[in-house]
């Protein structure tokens, strides 16, 4: 192996770890806390964190090995099984981000009918889309034989070995990419821009409220005045961060990648394996951004998670103490 190689190699171990930890983290927060199970976006979140699991300790391993073995590291059904969920789990995965934001949108451009236009119904709905979206383009993938391991980017995956088919799996490809990544880009644009215009809205009239109040209040202290100011300042940036961390995040991730498909298929340049393997690496962190952006960086979840750690270490406690107080009474009884 090559230093290149070893860096990648070293790189997809670590997203492994984390993404493992991080979406098992957030899982066990949906079974311990009611109130997260409760809320309607909570389906959406459970479906991504599936995604995110099957992808971590299926594709991984097996991209891991192909970058080690320099080749095929499995038989070609296990090959085939493991690109078709591959397709599957990625599109999945990027449509549960686009109905997330459909949620986030609802919810705050529409609050007051948010609970009659979501409701568990209607998320239902939305995730039996998304399978069935999702599981479209493997199934044609996989009878037209287009699924197999592809050595530019060392894993299985989309994939066409007949030379004789290539113009059919470039349209192929070019309408899986555009109904999977641009499609949900456009939704995720379209509605956390819609929420920020309302956000925005909301600062400046906030904003107007505040900077009447101060010139009412003339005896105020300098110091009380500028803390209000850069809470202000705080709340109108606070929106356009989150914002653009689940934009920003999503083309990070998947447009290398989708981007190298197509100028693989269009044969204008060479691309070399390294960059290949890293743009999948890119791919497969969002996997692991994935827990952070929209579940164990919320405050909700920060709160479950520490009651649940204070819960078992309480537990632990006084399965110590019990532990500790038995040879005392197994001493007082033997005297």
């Amino acid at each position: 192996m090559s230093v290149w190689e070893v860096i990648l190699a070293f790189v997809l171990v670590v997203l492994m770890l984390v993404a493992l930890l991080a979406n098992v983290l957030v899982l066990m927060c949906f079974l311990y806390s009611a109130d997260i199970r409760k809320q309607v976006p909570g389906l959406f979140i459970l479906n991504l964190t599936f995604c995110n699991l099957l992808m971590t300790v299926l594709n991984m391993p097996l991209t891991l090995a192909g970058i080690i073995y320099k080749g095929q590291p499995s038989g070609d059904q296990i090959c085939r099984a493991v690109g078709f969920l591959e397709t599957f789990l990625t599109t999945n995965s990027m449509l549960s981000m686009a109905a997330l934001s459909i949620d986030r949108w609802i919810a705050v451009v529409f609050p007051l009918s948010y609970h009659s236009k979501m409701r568990y119904r209607d998320a239902a709905l939305i995730l039996s889309y998304t399978w069935l979206h999702s599981i479209s383009f493997p199934i044609a993938a996989a009878s037209l034989s287009w699924v197999g391991f592809h050595h530019l980017y060392a894993s299985c995956t989309l994939y066409n070995k007949r030379p004789e088919d290539r113009t059919e799996f470039v349209i192929f490809t070019v309408v899986f990419h555009a109904l999977s990544f641009l499609l949900s880009l456009l939704v995720l644009c379209f509605t956390y821009l819609k929420v920020l215009k309302v956000a925005r809205f909301h600062c400046k009239r906030i904003d107007v409220i505040t900077m009447q109040t101060l010139v009412l209040l003339v005896d105020i202290h300098p110091s009380v005045r500028e803390r209000c100011l850069e809470e202000q300042k705080r709340r109108r940036q606070r929106a356009t961060k989150k914002i653009s961390t689940f934009i920003g995040t999503f083309i990070l991730c998947f447009a290398p990648y989708v981007i190298t498909r197509l100028v693989e298929l269009s044969s204008v340049a060479h691309i070399s394996s390294h960059w290949g393997i890293m743009s999948k690496c890119l791919a497969y962190s969002k996997v692991v951004s994935d827990p952070f952006v929209y579940s164990l960086l919320r405050h909700q979840y920060q709160k479950t998670w520490q009651e649940l750690t204070n819960k078992l270490l309480k537990r632990s406690s006084i399965n110590s103490s019990a532990l500790a107080r038995e040879p005392h009474q197994r001493s007082s009884l033997n005297e």
